[in-house]
């Protein structure tokens, strides 16, 4: 693998010319939106922020809600726009470039910082109701319950939501975004079915190794009723391997990894949820350990992973196992020490109070992390199958997973935080069970919710065309067998596209236990 380190002449084309600027369905600009620098890609990025689905991720949680802990808790739109401005930070920087880093960013199909923004807008729009949590139990639901053998994926839900399901001034083409952008939400550019039969080798891509419940790519960025509008966007970049992202999309994906982090961090640090003990404990164990620990076997850390040390032990094990291109065991250890010095005996010195002092300190940490590790990218011109044409570096890269490590151990790992998703995970459980008798019931599917109704169309119309024009992507052409899928892929669109106080509220409603009848109106 050659790489190029740090920080790209912008490719200069009129509209029309440059094949990134292509759209679903062509169409001309408003004349204020031609007085714009990058018009194309500025329209693409005011589309998405005035889009209804982008509002929406100010009432989806992020880990934990802000009625749990506090009005500064992050939700998913503040983590988009945190997400946003890191992103445009590296891309500038890179776009800005005009050595070979730039030289050979150009010849992928180049940078631009608003393609990049509008990425990072668009990343999270497929969330559904309750976080991570509420993706897995969609996913479950889909193929358990509705017969979906694709699932549900927030990824691949977000390309639907930009390509097909929110619509600009046109029917059928979405927002009718260029291709760029459609390009740069690709993270997973494949569909969920290639990653059958794989065995999740360090050389298979990052997520396309299979899931363990056998369904296929453990994460995938389309549904197969929307590959014809992914393989239109990858073909402006023709330079771009099969399963490599492009610039602009590897650019994205690492500002989301810098924004998790910290942000979480952020989050748990002000509700009280990071004991110092815990972690301190967690991290010295392993720091004057590891020796001994690197001799016990796999399914003894396991087994003991609450033991301190053990989980980080795993954590080390699972990156030399999957990131042999880049784990480094001294990288790894200078890393721990590294968040141990600024976390456990930095930040978490101090409990968060609220008061001015601890919002500065705060405010400095997170700001010197992200202009650390937004400065700490690489360019590479042929890189391995797990990493994109850019990436952090060595050091970055193992500061991340260690600050990662943190939110996953000690916050997702709460018994208290998992009995609340317990209870989330059951009651999107009644919402598809409940919609799907609804629309079973002839007598009384027409008062069905309109925008269900239309949203059931609309995948079956989806399911038709596939079956007329790339038939191999489907493994029936029964249209009763495919008016099934499409009832099952619209009840995932509805329900996926709720607040989660919607959800809630649905939920109520569904059971007949709401007193409030009429507050839900039209938004249903």
């Amino acid at each position: 693998m050659e790489s190029i380190s740090a920080p790209h002449a912008d490719l200069s084309h009129r509209p029309g010319e440059d094949p990134r600027q292509k759209r679903l369905v062509p169409e001309e600009l408003t004349a204020s939106q031609q007085v714009e620098r990058s018009p194309e890609f500025r329209a693409d990025l005011e589309r998405i922020r005035f889009s209804p689905y982008y509002s929406r991720l100010s009432a989806v949680t992020q880990v934990i809600s802000q009625t749990g802990a506090g009005l500064a808790i992050h939700n998913r739109l503040t983590h988009s726009l945190k997400v946003a401005a890191v992103a445009r930070s590296i891309a500038v920087t890179l776009q800005a470039d005009d050595g070979p880093a730039g030289q050979r960013i150009a010849q992928l199909g180049g940078c631009h910082p608003v393609v990049v923004q509008s990425a990072a807008a668009a990343h999270d729009l497929g969330h559904p109701p309750f976080g991570h949590l509420g993706e897995r139990t969609l996913d479950r639901l889909a193929r358990e319950h509705l017969g979906l053998a694709e699932g549900f994926e927030g990824n691949a839900q977000s390309f639907r939501i930009l390509t097909r399901l929110d619509e600009y001034d046109r029917e059928g083409a979405g927002l009718n975004l260029t291709a760029a952008v459609r390009a740069a939400v690709l993270k997973y550019p494949w569909l969920r079915q290639e990653g059958l039969g794989r065995d999740g080798a360090p050389e298979t891509p990052r997520g396309l190794s299979p899931s363990p419940d056998g369904a296929g790519a453990r994460k995938f960025s389309v549904y197969s009723l929307d590959a014809p509008a992914m393989e239109d966007a990858r073909a402006a970049y023709p330079m771009i391997s099969k399963h490599q992202q492009t610039v602009e999309c590897a650019v994205m994906d690492i500002a989301d990894d810098i924004a998790y982090s910290l942000h979480d961090l952020d989050d748990f640090y002000r509700a009280g949820l990071l004991n110092q003990a815990a972690i301190s404990a967690e991290l010295r164990a392993w720091r004057q350990g590891r020796n001994e620990l690197a001799e016990l076997e796999s399914a003894d850390l396991v087994l003991n992973s609450r033991t301190p040390g053990y989980a980080l032990e795993l954590l080390w094990r699972r990156l030399a196992r999957k990131d042999s291109w880049i784990a480094s065991s001294e990288a790894f250890l200078a890393a721990v020490d590294k968040v141990f010095e600024e976390v456990v005996d930095g930040l978490l010195l101090a409990p968060f109070d609220g008061s001015r002092d601890a919002e500065r300190a705060l405010a400095t940490f997170t700001a010197r992390w992200i202009e650390h590790l937004q400065t700490s990218v690489e360019i590479h011109t042929d890189p391995p199958p797990r990493c994109g044409h850019v990436s952090l570096n060595q050091a970055a890269w193992h500061e991340v997973s260690v600050l990662k490590f943190l939110h996953e151990r000690f916050i997702l790992e709460r018994a208290d935080l998992t009995v609340y998703q317990r209870g989330q995970a059951r009651l999107l459980e009644r919402l598809i069970r409940g919609f799907a008798a609804w629309l079973d019931d002839p007598a009384d599917v027409r008062r069905a919710p309109r925008r269900l109704l239309d949203l059931v169309d609309l995948a079956m119309e989806d399911y038709l065309r596939l079956a007329r024009t790339v038939p191999e992507l489907l493994d029936t052409e029964d249209e009763t067998l495919l008016r099934q899928r499409a009832r099952g892929r619209g009840i995932i669109d509805y329900v996926a596209s709720l607040t989660d106080a919607q959800a809630i509220s649905l939920d109520h409603l569904l059971a007949g236990s709401s007193e409030r009848l009429w507050d839900a109106g039209q938004g249903l």
